[in-house]
């Protein structure tokens, strides 16, 4: 909520440094409001509420709800200047600009069409997002054709700059630097045309030295950013057979130094059972600790460096491993980032593969806590049953099954009822000692026969030692390898890291590995965020094919969204921030937004050589008279996002990756869609006349030879 305060205020700046003028500005701004309040009625409407994701949809948007009032209002501006009278002036600019808003808001909502057609977690993550942004992206337009022009002719004037006053010394040298600024492109743009060769090579390169920064290592791979929320589970686990009075005693200790940190609020505690990510298994020798650190503001130690410490200070206790797994954006504890699934036939050979695996994973830079979901040493007690003389008997062994269930835990699928309460009935053996094998012998059975058979007389049972826990996937033995990732890695790094040590590791036959978790997740996501991707771009294609009638113009227009990919990829690598979900939807975004600088400048061309003048001077019209509501609009939407990016509160650092996409995206594309798409453009039109030429060219030479065989035959 304060995100989307400041984005207001700020775009509210803005809009006073380039209109001079409170009024106008004002005029300008109520798209905001109106455009908001009309978005919650489609939250309403849809049964969204105000969450993380509404939330972030509503702060994002802030800076583009005004484009096309600031398009509108600029273009009357622009008539206003001639002399006319503000309601022809104001229906005027509206009608000549109308065409241009409606192809940059359909553009908008387009590149959200393919992100529906998402399933998985991030559908469901991405699905309010988009509906938010899009209500309030074809609000804003509305509000553009009639709110906007409304209020501009009753109350937009030209305003007179004057030095008398601070702010008017300020707008005067705002607006003798803004010219110079746009005397300068011109000179820039003019140069360019004279050597297109030399700007598209510099261009490609860039475009190739930004995408270069990802395999280099510049810019990593996660599902998720990893958020700062001051919270995080402590998973404390001794020695397997440790009993719960043991698990106790250690637990207050290490509670007793957690508590002493100055950074802690407070602590919980579950003693006998583990809740590892969202599933728990009892167990007597572990204990969960949720823990709560004190605000952000009043710490000096990030949650990362406080479960550090945590680690460091519970080393002397012997025999006690201790885990610290951070709370994630949706209020559980996350699961290890990197979860290899091992499963085959044999549960002896995909057991000795997985601890093989484990000390290769073990060796890899920025791995941590590297264990096995079945470690061994678990003390237990094994039955095993001689068939030939359990049939002798007259039993099966489901029945022995059941009865052995009853006597070592208890049956519980009877119910009482009193009034409205339920209570469950357990059955189990009375003076019945469970820890020694001689009590288990004496388990009695009744056959068929209705003899009495005790379990010793076919069964053989004894102490021994197992894993901690079997389990099975797909009919098939498996083993889960945990491991956590060290502050400055990513998941993506390290699973890719793993895929290569791995390709020349010689698995047994039948025994394959897995990624499940983070990686699954996020190679899942990308891919079709990837596809998304390209379905925003041909969407986005044939929309404006749709507007333009045309299939040459739309083309020039696509140039400019490479040019907002080599900022996004910069800001990511300059900030720091890995590849996630939220930070390709940032690009799938810009698909849309960089867009609406090469309509706006495509749609004046056409415009001013249907007035008869040349493709260079309409090209330089174009860009005299865009330049302004171009800055004004990308400045709004980069301003808009500033708050987002450098927040601080907890969890905004997966918002953080997202704004910092978007502001690196949209700085690269408005200064190079200014020069790239002009140079298009007439590349473009040399093409679009010369390439008829050559097929008048050749027909008429088709023609000639036709006409001169003819000519051959009649003379003989």
């Amino acid at each position: 909520k304060e995100d989307l305060a400041i984005a207001v205020f700020l775009v509210a700046i803005v809009m006073l440094m380039f209109l001079h003028s409170i009024r106008n500005s004002v005029i300008v701004l109520v798209a905001i409001p109106t455009s908001l309040i009309s978005t919650f009625i489609v939250i309403w409407g849809f049964g969204f509420t105000l969450n993380l994701m509404t939330l972030l949809g509503l702060s994002l948007v802030v800076g583009i709800l005004v484009d096309d009032s600031i398009v509108v209002l600029e273009n009357i501006y622009h008539h206003l200047e001639k002399g006319e009278e503000s309601r022809i002036a104001a229906l005027r600019g509206r009608n000549e600009i109308g065409f241009a808003a409606l192809a940059i808001t359909a553009v908008d909502v387009a590149v959200f069409f393919p992100l529906t057609l998402v399933g998985g977690i991030v559908g469901n993550i991405l699905r309010e997002f988009s509906a938010v942004v899009v209500a309030s992206t074809l609000m804003s337009l509305f509000v553009s054709f009639t709110v906007t022009p409304m209020l501009a002719s009753r109350f937009a004037k030209l305003e007179r700059l004057t030095t008398k006053t601070l702010v008017g010394k300020f707008a005067v040298w705002f607006e003798k630097r803004f010219r110079d600024l746009t005397e300068y492109y011109i000179k820039l743009l003019k140069w360019a045309f004279k050597n297109r060769g030399k700007v598209a090579l510099m261009t490609i390169a860039a475009f190739v030295a930004s995408f270069a920064l990802v395999p280099l290592g510049f810019i990593g791979a996660e599902f998720m950013t990893q958020t700062d929320r001051g919270e995080f589970a402590v998973t404390i686990e001794l020695a397997p057979g440790a009993t719960i009075e043991q698990t106790n005693r250690v637990s207050q200790q290490i509670e007793k130094i957690i508590g002493g940190m100055p950074e802690v609020k407070r602590i919980y505690a579950n003693v006998g059972a583990s809740n590892e990510g969202l599933l728990g298994f009892p167990s007597s020798n572990t204990t969960e600790l949720s823990v709560t650190l004190i605000d952000r503001k009043m710490r000096k130690k990030s949650t990362d460096d406080v479960g550090n410490n945590i680690k460091m200070a519970t080393q002397k206790f012997p025999g006690v491993k201790v885990r610290v797994n951070p709370i994630g954006i949706f209020g559980v504890a996350n699961q290890t980032p990197i979860q290899l699934l091992i499963n085959g036939p044999d549960y002896e050979d995909v057991v000795k593969t997985a601890k093989q695996v484990q000390n290769i994973i073990k060796n890899i830079l920025g791995t941590a806590d590297v264990r096995l979901s079945a470690e061994d040493g678990n003390p237990e007690t094994r039955i095993e049953i001689d068939r030939r003389k359990l049939a002798g008997f007259g039993l099966t062994v489901a029945e022995v099954g059941q009865a052995l269930k009853i006597a070592l835990t208890g049956d519980d699928d009877s119910r009482l009822r009193e009034g409205n309460t339920d209570y469950n009935i357990r059955i189990v053996l009375d003076q019945f000692d469970r820890s020694q094998t001689s009590q288990l012998g004496t388990i009695s059975f009744v056959n068929r026969k209705g003899q009495q058979i005790y379990l010793k007389q076919f069964a053989n049972i004894f102490r021994s030692t197992g894993p901690t826990k079997l389990s099975r996937q797909a009919r098939s033995a498996s083993v889960t390898i945990f491991a956590q990732v060290q502050t400055g890695k990513t998941s993506g790094a390290i699973s890719q890291e793993i895929d290569k040590q791995l390709s020349g590791f010689k698995f047994p036959s039948g025994v394959v590995y897995s990624f499940l978790g983070d990686v699954k997740n996020q190679r899942q996501s990308f891919g079709d965020l990837g596809i998304a991707l390209l379905g925003a771009v041909l969407f986005t294609y044939l929309v404006m094919v749709a507007l333009y009638d045309s299939f040459v113009f739309p083309f020039v227009i696509l140039f400019s969204i490479p040019l907002a990919m080599i900022g996004a990829l910069l800001a990511l690598a300059l900030t720091m921030k890995s590849l996630s979900i939220f930070t390709i939807l940032g690009v799938i975004m810009l698909v849309g937004l960089v867009a609406k600088n090469a309509i706006l400048i495509v749609d004046r061309t056409n415009f001013m050589r249907s007035q008869g003048e040349s493709v260079t001077d309409s090209l330089i019209d174009a860009g005299r008279m865009r330049i302004r509501p171009i800055f004004m609009t990308t400045l709004t939407m980069i301003f808009g996002m500033t708050p987002i990016a450098l927040s601080s509160a907890p969890g905004a650092e997966w918002k953080s990756g997202l704004a910092w996409a978007l502001i690196g995206g949209l700085t690269s594309s408005l200064f190079l869609t200014l020069l790239i798409v002009p140079i298009v453009y007439t590349k473009v039109e040399e093409y679009r006349v010369r390439i008829p030429a050559l097929f008048k060219r050749a027909s008429e030479l088709v023609g000639l030879r036709k006409s001169s065989a003819g000519e051959i035959v009649i003379e003989k």
